[in-house]
């Protein structure tokens, strides 16, 4: 067993303390073991002043980790789930699920007001057309103005006036422990989750075993099922983080898998969406289904009128 691990980390506050979240749990576990960080930027933090989808997609927080770990540089990196591919590059496992946290998006404003409470053309800061669709789909009247950057800058456009209200995922606010006094959970049926939202992965070499039994402890088989469906939904549209596609899953009080999935346009104004239940063994079967009926009734209607767009970026 190795005594000493290296995790690459995004430099932002949040992916240093999940991955901080990741050494604590592996020296827990592990006492013995000499963990260590390796922050890198990534061009996702770097370019700001362009959309995810201009400059790749949500992989671009991705791919120095990946390259580290591929030079030896790291032994795992630490990801967001939501911002990893359905498919790992060549020479790379999606090694432990940890345990899942609030899965919801929160709807902030400085004033408490609801969405519906806000008047017509409202603005409405999200860079995610899965948060869009949504929004606009529930609520038309409100305006969608696209951001980036970190939690903190997003809630500063919010605080300074410059936009009426921010969609941020629960998750990150809530490790983060910032104080919001007027926060509202955007939740099923309006609203569902980016497919993966709230859990923490570690990624590591292929073929390193050694590395894998120390992470083995972290692993979440409850959250392993769910995402499992959320992502086969993915896979089976060919879908990026780019398209404006959600998913759900959770274990009911049988033990027994319920999805949810659904397949916006950006304006909100055509919607595919399903649900499906099952054993949890049969997790990525379900999400396969769930991913196909998207498809088979209007899906791939929708993501043929957003190719003229993403491949315009």
């Amino acid at each position: 067993m190795p005594t000493i691990i290296t995790l690459a980390t995004r430099q932002s506050k949040l992916a240093l303390w999940q991955t901080e979240h990741v050494a604590a749990e592996l020296r827990r576990h592990h006492p013995k073991l000499e963990v260590r960080l390796l922050p890198l930027s990534t061009r996702g933090d770097e370019v700001l002043d362009r959309s995810l989808s201009e400059i790749g997609g949500k992989g671009v927080f991705l791919k120095e980790l990946e390259r580290a770990l591929l030079d030896g540089a790291a032994d795992v990196a630490v990801h967001s789930l939501k911002d990893v591919p359905a498919e790992s590059p060549p020479g790379l496992d999606l090694s432990v699920v940890m345990p899942r946290a609030d899965w919801a998006d929160w709807w902030l404003t400085a004033d408490g007001r609801a969405p519906s409470e806000l008047p017509a053309g409202a603005r409405v800061g999200t860079s995610s057309l899965r948060r869009q669709s949504q929004l606009l789909r529930a609520w038309p009247h409100l305006q969608v103005v696209p951001i980036r950057g970190n939690v903190q800058t997003r809630l500063g456009l919010m605080s300074s006036g410059q936009v009426d209200a921010v969609i941020l995922a629960a998750a990150g606010l809530q490790r983060l422990g910032l104080p919001l006094t007027h926060r509202l959970a955007l939740t099923p049926p309006a609203f569902l989750p980016a497919p993966g939202q709230g859990v923490i992965v570690t990624q590591c070499r292929a073929g390193d075993e050694a590395v894998k039994r120390l992470l083995a402890p972290l692993e979440c088989s409850r959250t392993r099922a769910q995402v499992s469906a959320e992502r086969a939904v993915v896979a089976a549209m060919g879908a990026d983080c780019r398209m404006p596609l959600a998913a759900l899953a959770r274990l009911n009080d049988r033990g027994e898998l319920e999805l949810s999935a659904r397949l916006c346009s950006p304006d909100g104004k055509q919607a595919v969406e399903t649900s499906v239940s099952g054993a949890r063994s049969d997790a990525a079967v379900m999400g396969r289904q769930a991913g196909d009926y998207i498809l088979d009734h209007g899906g791939r209607e929708i993501i043929a009128a957003l190719e003229p767009l993403l491949s315009s970026k």
